[in-house]
């Protein structure tokens, strides 16, 4: 997101991005999807790769949305001063763009876990979600898991990248050199503090029929039950393997990718 672009602008951005993203990573979202929902991981690319079209639209909306409510919040919280946002409005930015991005990414992820469960195609699952009962299952731990990932990706690295910069000079004398450390501080953050309920998400979706998993909170009660917090971080590596990488490719492309589509933004 920049406050150099229109919404037009980092809405095709976001999109972009979004989308490079998940073709490059969408094995990692599988496995961690089968672990959390202890069910085997199959190292085929027909079945890793099921429900990609369904992730690509998920991914590429929500992105699309951070980057449009992300640079919106930053021209509001400016309103034009030449300033870089302080360390809590760029939390700020982060968490209400990732909520907001929630109310088209969690039906499209119900769409995404369906298939990698039972292999239907994209028509198909979505005639079996169609249903006011089913179409926001998993809502809530989408809400509060995309609110904490796009803090991880859009905030955070900012965050961290300007205080290395700025207090270790002589060791991070340029951006590149400061990604990588902000970039996996930003994708830990992402990762281990929205597990828990990305875990409760995840149970809740790939059971629509409710015969394991019912609300949210009896969702998490029977994980507890079962495995203790280790049951809430369940895939937990695979998702930090994907995230660290969708950290580090999310902060150089929009660096990169949005002054390739709009050079007269940046002049």
């Amino acid at each position: 997101m920049s406050a150099n672009l229109n919404e037009f602008q980092n809405a095709t951005v976001g999109m972009t991005c979004g989308i490079i993203e998940v073709l490059m990573l969408q094995p990692f979202n599988y496995a961690k999807n089968m672990a959390q929902q202890k069910l085997p991981i199959q190292f085929n690319p027909m079945v890793m790769y099921r429900g990609v079209g369904s992730n690509c639209v998920n991914m590429g909306s929500c992105t699309m949305i951070q980057f449009v409510m992300g640079g919106k919040l930053k021209q509001m919280i400016l309103k034009g001063d030449d300033r870089r946002l302080k360390p809590w409005e760029e939390m700020m930015v982060g968490l209400t763009a990732g909520s907001v991005s929630a109310l088209a990414g969690s039906p499209l992820e119900l769409v995404m876990t369906q298939q990698q469960r039972k292999g239907k195609n994209t028509v198909a699952t979505m005639q079996t979600i169609a249903t006011p009962n089913n179409f926001f299952r998993g809502f809530v731990g989408c809400a509060i898991r995309e609110a904490l990932w796009t803090c991880g990706y859009l905030s955070i690295p900012l965050i961290a990248r300007g205080y290395l910069m700025q207090t270790y000079p002589t060791i991070f004398d340029s951006t590149d050199k400061a990604r990588v450390p902000s970039c996996l501080l930003g994708g830990m953050f992402a990762c281990y503090l929205s597990q828990p309920v990305d875990t409760i998400k995840t149970c809740m979706q790939g059971d629509i029929e409710r015969q394991t998993y019912r609300g949210f909170n009896h969702t998490a009660g029977l994980i507890w039950k079962e495995d203790g917090i280790r049951g809430f971080y369940r895939g937990a590596t695979f998702r930090f393997g994907r995230m660290a990488i969708a950290v580090t490719i999310l902060d150089t492309l929009r660096e990169y990718v949005s002054p390739l589509m709009y050079p007269n933004a940046y002049k």
